[in-house]
Formats: C-alpha cells, sequence, structure tokens
C-alpha cells in the first residue's frame, strides 16, 4: 500500500466530519504556509505551549518560529532545554505536561475518525490523553488511512521503519513503538479543545 499518496476531497470531506463526531475540531487548509498561520492565529499571547518532536512541525517552520521568540508565548520546551541541572529539568518537564496548549502531530487518522499515536518514551501522551486543555496536531493528508485497521497497519509497516532509520542516523541507537495510543473521541465534559489541521501536503512520516 502507497502510504504517502494524498487524499481526494471526497475522503477529506469524510474524516474531517467523522473528527467532528467524536469532538475534535478539523480543519482542512491547502498547504504549510496556511497551516502555521492557522497555528499564530488559535494560541493566544500569553499562553504557555509545549510541543512535542514532530517533523511536521519542522517543515511547516513552527519550530524556528517558537525558537524565535516572536509570538508573546511562554516557550516550555526552551525553558527546560536551558536547565543544565539534571533533575531541575527533569521537574520542568513533569510540570510542562500542565501545559496550555500542546502541539504535535499524529501518526495515522482513520476516515472513521481515530487519531493513531505512537511513542517510545511515551512523553507526549499525557498532554495527549489528559493534562493540556488546548491540543493542537497538524497532520499531512496523506496519514489518512481507510479504517483503524489501516491506520494500525501504517503505523507499523510505515512509520515506524523510517523513525527507526531516522534515530538511528542521529546517533540514537533507533526507535520502537513502546507506548501507542488510540484516540477515540474528546468527551464534552472535559472541556478541553481539539484541533486537527489537515494540510494538503506530504508532511512527516
Amino acid at each position: 500500500m502507497n502510504y504517502e499518496t494524498l487524499p481526494n476531497a471526497e475522503v477529506i470531506h469524510k474524516t474531517v466530519d467523522a473528527l467532528a463526531g467524536r469532538g475534535i475540531k478539523a480543519i482542512f487548509v491547502n498547504d504549510r504556509v496556511e497551516a502555521m498561520e492557522k497555528v499564530k492565529s488559535l494560541i493566544p499571547k500569553g499562553a504557555s505551549v509545549m510541543n512535542g518532536s514532530s517533523r511536521t512541525l519542522e517543515e511547516i517552520e513552527f519550530v524556528d518560529y517558537l525558537k524565535s521568540g516572536n509570538h508573546g508565548w511562554k516557550n516550555l520546551h526552551e525553558e527546560i532545554l536551558a536547565e543544565k541541572d539534571p533533575l531541575k529539568q527533569a521537574s520542568l518537564r513533569k510540570q510542562a505536561v500542565l501545559s496550555d496548549y500542546y502541539l504535535g502531530s499524529v501518526h495515522a487518522v482513520a476516515e472513521t475518525g481515530q487519531l493513531v499515536i505512537a511513542s517510545n518514551s511515551g512523553s507526549q501522551l499525557p498532554h495527549v490523553a489528559f493534562t493540556s486543555p488546548n491540543l493542537i496536531f497538524v497532520v499531512g493528508a496523506q496519514k489518512i488511512a481507510p479504517n483503524l485497521e489501516m491506520a494500525m497497519q501504517r503505523v507499523r509497516e510505515y512509520v515506524l521503519p523510517l523513525e527507526d532509520q531516522r534515530m538511528k542516523d542521529v546517533g540514537m541507537g533507533g526507535s520502537a513503538i513502546s507506548k501507542l495510543l488510540i484516540f477515540e473521541r474528546e468527551p464534552a465534559f472535559m472541556e478541553r479543545n481539539v484541533y486537527v489541521i489537515f494540510v494538503n501536503e506530504k508532511l512527516g512520516f
């Protein structure tokens, strides 16, 4: 199966509707420039922001923009990296799960509305599952799969080998799927905002 093909408009609309039915606000944009502008519009000045490691966020230039400091947000990732004391840095990482906004991507989206996120460390999962009141996922539309089974297959057959090679290339010894989150829905009583920004470009794995 080709995991890099962009779906047609009918598939995207079907997926957007399915996500809406699960309490997730899906937005479709034409390219990475529009995606970045949408992200900026969603996060108010003064908000604390944490982000996970993401090729997609790098490709839309969110990571560079966050590092620039030209946004008025509280960059929790920067504060963690600036702390050189290991114990204090570990404490900041734990505190960062309470960020106002968490940004990342997902590894697959089923047309039926489930999001699939694989992780080795699991560091991003507390934000996603519970702690951050606002989630923003930027997702290349090629990550849409026909159903949950195919979405899981995409993660194991396509995403993991690429991520494993990427980690080896930077001297980190490879990767593995140690934790796997299937995001079925966001219940209204949680009062959280969950956004998926679909980009009509191949982004990330």
